[in-house]
């Protein structure tokens, strides 16, 4: 039972989940928007807030924390150069899901999710 477990499961196992996690947050990072279900997407905005926050903080543990989570170096960089200015005023919220039409082949509800 998973009573009061707040993890999105995403129907994989540990090291599954967090490898698509840290792939999808690293491609919204660096396109700035994705196409993915609905459930993807709500749980990738957790991650991407969370890279965002460490951005703001812009201290050399927090760049090594992201360094550890995003795939990309220069993405690392380009995110902490570009965060305080872009996300200083805002205390979270950084990231939007739009829920679009449905996926042809299964039916399951898509969402777009963009940095605002």
């Amino acid at each position: 039972m998973r009573h009061q477990c707040r993890v999105h499961q995403l129907g994989k196992p540990a090291d599954q989940r967090k490898a698509l996690l840290r792939s999808l947050t690293t491609e919204l990072i660096r396109h700035g928007r994705i196409t993915t279900t609905k459930a993807r997407a709500r749980a990738v905005r957790e991650e991407a807030d969370r890279m965002i926050t460490l951005a703001k903080d812009g201290s050399l543990p927090a760049r090594r924390q992201a360094m550890g989570y995003i795939y990309d170096k220069q993405l690392v960089h380009a995110l902490f150069s570009q965060a305080s200015e872009r996300y200083g005023s805002r205390n979270g919220g950084y990231t939007r899901v739009v829920k679009t039409v449905r996926r042809r082949g299964d039916n399951s509800e898509m969402a777009i999710i963009e940095l605002t």
